[in-house]
């Protein structure tokens, strides 16, 4: 077979290694001998159970909020909420679950009774479950409540991506210095669009970068080869905890995370057999069963925890009156990946029921907008080896074939239903662009105009643009990318977008951002509308 050209996906399988660099402790539960760098934290074990991987909050409405920790021990999770940061006054306690081996150690609790559109201070204790008197140093962190009115402003960012191609965290360079950035735009949440680990892709000490000199990564353990038994999963989700602007991040800006193909392996689907020399497991569904499991317990996610057969990735995220967010799982549902070229697909990239779900819950959405995160992108040729593609289109400008179907169906949904206020956020591809969708530039026409918003990479390797399909009409208004595959972070800096409704006219507004450089481009988007 002739060899590949070098894409983001077929550089996975690529070696990285030079013997030099920073390795950290993979367990975590002793003291780890780090640097003296920003980004690294220097754990050190005491006598009482302590919360070294930090606080996330999630699963924010008007009146509840799922907040998450790790205990480095068996412990009980308390969380104490207050409208002062000071913790002087109306302070609740909310009791948690125990957190022991089976979860390692995770947990979430549940807050209820939440004022809608305010502002909540909390502090996460750990206490001995043997004597509740024995607790380590409290965590703090903070989000805001879904608003009740229309007149209050939502803001939110968006990205995905992190820790790919073997871009890790970095000492020298601050580490994953992205999420102070967005920590200071104070967004209402951070939609993370998957690839949210890369368990596939080892983190070497360090790599070589083309002006001679050399990236250097924190190592652990678990990182150091491809992902196959669950610790090794939970080790992808801490490492990225180890990085400081992650955690003041995550204690400051709640999450709604969805997962891609890198939470479990590249490009995969259900059923899969891997032909793959660096896995023992073989079985693509009892890898994707333990991913499941890791990212249900690392994220601010209850239904997922404990690997509960009954939760599912796909949700509504609802975010006051003026905003929905459907959350949809482009991974779990799909048929496998082929020359897309079936006249009949049933399956498709969604399933009949999350197919179903979603048109179902646009059609009841009373929100002003809608906003749809899709994993995957509509219009971009993403390509599986030679002859397969990997996400919805493949090439042919065409009328609709293979899981384009599925999409033309939710489109004419929309349409036909007069859902308006509709947008796409994705990731995935590794650049940054915004494609506006037209049936008059389309082979399938019976569908509204609508926006795709593409981000990311947040932390990994940088990709050239890909190109378009012609079948939904989509027009490239702006592109921004790596101009050869695998761009370092320190060369190509990370991108992230940016989407803010105003309280007052319903006016929302799309940004496309990059670390350090500002805004890149910027659409106005009236409510309201069938179609724009």
């Amino acid at each position: 077979m002739a060899p590949l050209p070098h894409t983001r996906r077929s550089l996975l399988g690529g070696s990285l290694a030079v013997p030099v660099g920073l390795a950290l402790s993979s367990a975590l539960t002793g003291a780890l001998a780090t640097p003296a760098h920003a980004a690294v934290p220097a754990f050190v074990r005491s006598d009482r159970p302590n919360a070294f991987w930090g606080v996330q909050s999630g699963e924010i409405t008007a009146h509840s909020a799922t907040v998450w920790t790790r205990s480095d021990r068996p412990a009980r999770m308390y969380v104490e909420t207050s409208p002062s940061e000071s913790f002087r006054y109306a302070v609740r306690r909310h009791r948690g679950p125990l957190l022991g081996p089976d979860t390692d150690f995770t947990g979430t609790t549940t807050l209820r009774e939440l004022p809608p559109g305010q502002q909540i201070h909390y502090r996460v204790l750990l206490a001995d479950p043997d004597d509740p008197r024995r607790s380590g140093e409290p965590v703090h962190g903070t989000f805001r409540t879904a608003p009740a009115s229309r007149r209050r402003d939502v803001r939110f960012l968006w990205s995905g991506d992190l820790a790919g191609q073997g871009w890790g965290i970095n000492p020298e360079l601050g580490g994953y210095r992205v999420f102070d950035e967005m920590r200071l735009r104070d967004p209402d949440f951070f939609l993370f669009s998957g690839d949210t680990i890369y368990a596939d892709g080892p983190i070497q000490a360090s790599v070589p970068l083309r002006d001679g000199t050399l990236w250097h990564n924190v190592t652990t353990e678990e990182k150091a080869k491809v992902a196959e038994t669950l610790a090794e999963f939970r080790g992808n989700f801490r490492y990225n905890l180890l990085d400081r602007n992650l955690r003041d991040f995550n204690a400051q800006v709640p999450v709604l995370a969805q997962w891609d193909d890198h939470e479990v392996r590249n490009n995969w689907y259900p059923g899969q057999i891997l032909d793959d020399p660096r896995y023992t497991v073989k079985d693509v569904d009892t890898l994707a069963g333990r991913a499941r499991r890791a990212f249900g317990e690392y994220f601010p996610v209850t239904d997922l925890r404990g690997g509960r057969a009954e939760g599912r990735m796909y949700r509504v995220m609802r975010h006051g009156p003026l905003l929905d967010v459907f959350v949809l799982d482009m991974r779990t549902y799909r048929d496998a990946n082929s020359p897309g070229r079936q006249t009949d697909d049933p399956i498709g990239i969604l399933g009949p029921e999350q197919l179903a779900w979603i048109k179902r819950e646009l059609s009841r959405s009373r929100a002003t907008w809608k906003v749809i995160a899709a994993d995957m992108p509509l219009g971009i040729v993403v390509a599986d080896g030679a002859a397969n593609f990997e996400a919805v289109a493949q090439g042919d400008p065409g009328a609709p074939l293979g899981r384009e179907l599925q999409i033309a169906e939710l489109l004419r949904h929309i349409k036909h239903q007069r859902i308006t206020g509709t947008l796409w956020l994705t990731a995935d591809v590794h650049y940054t662009a915004a494609n506006h969708y037209a049936p008059e530039r389309a082979a399938f026409s019976d569908f509204a105009p609508f926006w795709e918003f593409v981000s990311g990479p947040i932390g990994a390797g940088g990709f050239p643009a890909g190109r378009l399909d012609a079948t939904f009409g989509p027009e490239m208004a702006y592109v921004q990318s790596a101009p050869f595959a695998n761009m370092s972070p320190s060369e190509n800096p990370p991108y992230y977008g940016e989407v803010e409704i105003d309280g007052e006219g319903g006016e929302l507004t799309v940004r496309l951002r990059r670390q350090g450089g500002g805004v890149l481009f910027t659409r106005t988007l009236q409510p309201g509308r069938v179609g724009q």
